[in-house]
């Protein structure tokens, strides 16, 4: 790496915070229709995973709700291609609390997704999230509120 190069410190931070108590049935069940939608762009030209660019020396962070999405965007080249050694390839870990201090995968972290592909001739990969207490999916990943959730 060049001197020059700032290191890429790709940390996103997931807070789900305790929801208000609901005034009355109605309003919360208008409530778990609505969802909001958020865009991560996982990749070195993203400001916001550069080091030094949050409070903490660098990451991401975002406030979601219960059926909210996270939509993960892999990095993508089109023609002309850059050599294969430039193209940008990362593999992304779901950690908990310590693994994300350390920014190390293995401490009770698993592999989530994989940006694998960033000559897709389609478009960049995406990987979508929804934040949901239950999941019907035998490898979906059910969420609490009030608890952080990171990938690395």
């Amino acid at each position: 790496m060049a001197p020059s190069q700032r290191p890429l410190l790709p940390l996103l931070l997931l807070l789900l915070p305790l929801p208000p108590p609901p005034p009355f049935a109605r309003a919360q069940d208008a409530a778990r229709a609505n969802s909001d939608r958020y865009a991560v762009y996982w990749n070195r030209s993203n400001p916001r995973f550069h080091a030094g660019a949050a409070d903490d020396g660098g990451g991401y962070t975002v406030e979601v709700s219960i059926n909210d999405y996270l939509d993960i965007y892999c990095p993508h080249y089109g023609a002309p291609l850059p050599p294969a050694e430039r193209m940008e390839h990362y593999v992304l870990y779901m950690v908990n609390g310590e693994g994300h201090a350390s920014c190390d995968h293995r401490q009770r972290g698993f592999k989530r997704w994989e940006c694998n592909r960033p000559a897709a001739p389609g478009g960049p990969l995406k990987f979508s999230e929804k934040f949901q207490l239950f999941t019907p999916f035998s490898l979906g990943f059910e969420f609490r509120p009030g608890h952080e959730y990171y990938y690395i």
